[in-house]
């Protein structure tokens, strides 16, 4: 679930980012109405402003809340049981008082590795 929210949550910003960059300026009609030839597009001259804006305000709404989702799902993640192997401080800890205490009693014999 949480790979098939973040593909989903890629192609929604792609999508928003084309849709975004697809809108007209405020300016643009100006040069339009002087011969600019912006009136001539696939949408007509009034109809693109309604599709790009709705189309953008939905895919920035989904956007919105697929982030909301995987920002629960990500909050959640640490609330999952701890397995046996999770924390192993306490073995560890144990192993190293095993081995101060047995660091000692090899102090106390001569060094057999020296040759006399």
């Amino acid at each position: 679930m949480y790979s098939a929210l973040l593909i989903i949550y890629l192609v929604v910003s792609i999508a928003l980012i084309a849709f975004i960059l697809l809108q007209q300026g405020k300016g643009a009609d100006a040069g339009a109405s002087f011969g600019g030839g912006a009136s001539g597009t696939v949408f007509g001259s009034a109809g693109a402003g309604n599709f790009l804006s709705r189309t953008t305000a939905i895919l920035a709404t989904v956007f919105f809340i697929i982030s909301i989702v995987i920002g629960n799902i990500n909050s959640h993640k640490n609330n999952v049981k701890q397995g046996a192997f999770d924390d192993l401080s306490g073995t560890a800890e144990q192993i190293q008082q095993q081995q101060q205490q047995q660091a000692p009693a090899a102090l106390d014999t001569k060094n057999s590795d020296i040759p006399q």
